[in-house]
């Protein structure tokens, strides 16, 4: 009888039906799919707009989810809430609290202003859900200060998208106004919040944030369609040299290699000094360096990495001079049609 149980269990062992896993965003949907309206439309006011776009189709494809994906997500949620501490629940407003009553309002208030971690202005915040006609609008009818400091908050795909419909001359100023900007104060942005409450109702408190500058808005000329950067580029140059040829340098730069196919990045370092990549790749990330290495024969490689570790300690001014040199020859491939730059594909050289 022993012997029979156990080829009973032993069946039972075989055909048991194997576990049933889902992904992170499929479990997240299917667990806001058990709770009421109310809970989940709490969760989902304090997502991102991209994490509401991908939790919102992950829920119409999980309606129909079984009873092991039901399980599954379960114990995903089980399993990350124990770590999880209860200190850290509704931490912010306790901690204030015991302050203000320790220190009283002004002193708590001057505290807090240093320690405690400061959230996004309502009015910035506000921007990210705006579709982008709406954005294109108060671009065309604000200040132009104004429109610069939209354009600075915006991520650069969709500051390039609201850029589009507008006059070239507008663009270019717009552009050059935002790639100014350092910091902005409090003030500039309450100003920002009370002229966005004629296209959507905007309150907060707006802290002190790093908005503009040359590197951002090279991403967003990067983003635009190759016509129109160059006529910005042009048209910034002859506005102010130093600015269009900064912004211009910071739409390659030597860590943007990494985004080059095996292909293109060989050709390029053939075309490239030994000791001025050794230089250069002094000063890189270990993934661009593993990647560049990866690109030259076995041997060469080796002979590179030789000499790297035989330079020993070298100046920064000598690393950047190597790697501007470096730039110069991929933007002169991309001019020749060797080689592609950019996230643009054929069109941006």
């Amino acid at each position: 009888m022993a012997d029979t149980a156990d080829l009973i269990d032993e069946d039972d062992a075989s055909e048991a039906t194997p576990a049933i896993t889902v992904s992170g965003v499929t479990a997240a949907a299917i667990l806001l799919m058990l709770l009421d309206e109310t809970e989940a439309a709490t969760i989902l006011g304090s997502l991102e707009p991209d994490e509401v776009k991908s939790l919102g189709a992950a829920m119409f494809d999980s309606s129909n989810a079984s009873e092991g994906e039901v399980e599954s997500a379960l114990d995903q949620f089980l399993q990350r809430t124990r770590n999880i501490s209860a200190l850290s629940i509704n931490a912010a407003p306790r901690i204030r609290k015991v302050i203000t009553q320790a220190l009283g309002n002004v002193r708590a208030d001057n505290i807090l202003a240093s320690i405690a971690p400061q959230s996004s202005a309502a009015a910035l915040d506000i921007l990210r859900w705006m579709e982008v006609r709406v954005i294109a609008r108060i671009l065309s009818e604000e200040h132009p200060q104004v429109s610069a400091l939209v354009i600075a908050v915006l991520t650069p795909d969709v500051a390039a998208r609201a850029l589009e419909g507008l006059p070239d001359d507008t663009q270019s100023d717009l552009l050059y106004r935002a790639a100014c900007l350092t910091t902005v104060n409090a003030d500039a942005i309450a100003d920002l919040e009370r002229i966005f409450a004629r296209y959507t109702d905007v309150k907060g408190v707006a802290p002190q944030m790093k908005l503009g500058g040359k590197s951002d808005i090279a991403k967003i000329v990067n983003a635009m369609p190759k016509p129109s950067s160059d006529r910005f580029l042009k048209s910034v140059k002859k506005r102010d040299k130093v600015m269009g040829q900064a912004i211009e340098d910071e739409m390659f730069i030597f860590e943007n290699l990494n985004d080059l196919d095996a292909k293109s990045l060989g050709l390029l370092l053939r075309s490239v000094n030994s000791e001025v990549l050794t230089l250069a790749l002094k000063g890189a990330s270990q993934p661009l360096v593993d990647k560049a290495l990866g690109s030259m024969s076995s041997r060469a490689a080796q002979g590179i990495r030789d000499d790297m570790a035989d330079r020993g300690p070298t100046k920064r001014a000598e690393v950047e001079e190597a790697q501007k040199s470096i730039i110069m020859t991929a933007r002169q491939l991309a001019e020749e049609g060797q080689l592609s730059l950019g996230g643009r594909g054929d069109d941006y050289v």
